[in-house]
């Protein structure tokens, strides 16, 4: 049985459950990944950004005898963003190659196509089945990075040290859990508007407006995601010259999430990026004393991150892509073949 759900009033037992599949597909798709836990894991799939909005559906078993709900063995939400449809699959491997996944995505591209958008984009992790899934529904890759991954346990801490004070004179590097202080909110757009450490993708559209900034900073929080930003500050000017971010999830606190880091155009060259990363970890090494692994996502052309990357120790992990589809054209498709 497939239905539209919403996790704000879903009741305890179907979150455990969703999370029980979601574990289920880690483990057979990602086994080196850690497993999800259910903290704040109804606010993570509720919350969203302003202007922005998530719909879900769950396929969940037949009842059993006594009445007892069945378990939910596939899930898939669409986030309406911008021009496109995002969408995230779940089917649980025991019901993998029944169809389930087909219709699931057939409900939420029905959607996106009722609500007048145009495309539907989706991440795919490379070595997993949902590479030759989504090519089959007609899906065509837009955009691929590699995911790395950073074991803190075989870092050199004496050396990260040492990388953390090699930024050129006229700089100060500050430490901001939780985001940057409101006074410096502008400075830090600025530089998140000039570049980004990676092509601007629509799935993941950064936020280059103070006010934008402020909302994905406050919709973290709300998810149970904690912001961890180090930035570079140009003594002379103020401005911000760099800066890194790296997100806890409550959802999985032994493994942190790098999200963007960027060094402003005119203060390349002064070492800001390997300085600003270094102290970075070695600011979670005490204030996020759980944490085993830090991952990070990286254009395989930007030849200069992924080398500071390796020099901080981070091990190139697999491919991550970026795959949309014509939602008209998705929809025929999928209609044609039931």
């Amino acid at each position: 049985m497939v239905r539209e759900w919403d996790p704000r009033n879903a009741s305890s037992a179907e979150l455990a459950s969703l999370l029980d599949t979601l574990n289920a597909v880690l483990a057979t798709d990602l086994p080196q990944d850690p497993p999800w836990r259910e903290t704040c894991m109804r606010e993570y799939l509720a919350e969203v950004m302003p202007g922005e909005r998530r719909i879900s559906w769950v396929a969940q078993a037949e009842p059993a005898a006594d009445g007892t709900p069945g378990p939910i063995l596939g899930h898939v939400h669409v986030l309406l963003l911008g021009s496109i449809g995002v969408l995230e699959v779940l089917v649980h491997p025991s019901v993998r190659r029944l169809g389930l996944g087909r219709d699931l995505v057939l409900r939420a591209a029905r959607r996106v196509y009722q609500e007048g958008f145009e495309s539907i984009g989706v991440e795919v992790v490379g070595g997993t089945p949902a590479v030759a899934f989504y090519e089959s529904l007609g899906f065509a890759r837009e955009y691929v990075e590699t995911r790395s991954v950073l074991d803190l346990a075989a870092v050199d801490w004496t050396e990260l040290a040492e990388m953390s004070t090699g930024v050129g004179t006229g700089y100060h590097v500050q430490f901001h859990p939780g985001g940057p202080p409101d006074e410096l909110i502008e400075a830090y757009a600025r530089a998140k508007a000039e570049i980004r450490d990676v092509e601007d993708g629509e799935l993941r559209p950064s936020s280059y407006d103070p006010q934008r900034l402020r909302d994905s900073l406050d919709c973290l929080h709300r998810r149970g995601m904690k912001p961890y930003i180090v930035l570079a500050l140009h003594e002379q000017t103020g401005e911000v010259a760099g800066l890194t971010e790296v997100v806890v999830p409550a959802q999985h606190p032994t493994r942190a999430d790098q999200y963007d880091t960027i060094v402003v155009q005119d203060h390349r060259g002064y070492g800001i990026d390997r300085a600003i990363k270094a102290r970075m970890l070695l600011e979670l090494r005490s204030t996020e004393p759980q944490l085993t692994e830090v991952q990070t996502w990286n254009a395989q052309a930007n030849e200069a991150m992924l080398k500071v990357n390796a020099e901080l120790g981070y091990l190139p992990d697999r491919e991550w892509c970026e795959y949309s589809v014509d939602v008209a054209e998705l929809v025929h498709r999928l209609d044609n073949s039931r």
